[in-house]
């Protein structure tokens, strides 16, 4: 009889959150926010567990900067409702010139799990148009993510 390994479950608070720095200058998107939405699940971890909060805490900044690719910003569109008929609409070009965090957070929020858990997540993310950020005291890591191979 052979004894498989064991499969070892994070415990909540069990594992230390670090905190991330990213510079969106100049990165595509998605590319940016598929990464950034992989670390604050916490699957860049080895001790990763579905069912609890192991990802880190991400700070982006240059919000403002990130591109996407071909003419998808004036094509594509966010659309909302809100409670008069018709639908209101805005591009993505426009949406960046008024509110560029809002990008990010939203490109990164449709890439995690549909669920409670996915809100603490977010609440994780902490995204700034320009290139200073109030979270100077954590002693942010900065790492490089969106690069394609």
């Amino acid at each position: 009889m052979t004894l498989s390994p064991k499969t070892t479950l994070a415990k909540p608070n069990e594992l230390p959150k670090k905190w991330f720095h990213v510079d969106a200058s100049e990165q595509v998107l998605g590319h940016l926010a598929s990464d950034v939405a992989m670390i604050l699940m916490g699957k860049h971890r080895p001790t990763y567990t579905p069912h609890v909060d192991t990802g880190d805490f991400v700070v982006v900044t240059n919000a403002e900067k990130v591109v996407m690719t071909g003419t998808k910003m004036s094509r594509r569109h966010y659309a909302w409702y809100n409670g008069y008929p018709g639908q209101k609409m805005e591009s993505y070009a426009d949406r960046q010139a008024r509110k560029p965090e809002d990008l990010i957070v939203e490109a990164v929020r449709r890439m995690l799990p549909k669920n409670k858990l996915a809100r603490r997540m977010l609440s994780k993310l902490k995204v700034y148009a320009g290139s200073e950020h109030p979270h100077q005291s954590q002693q942010c890591e900065t790492i490089e993510v969106g690069k394609t191979a």
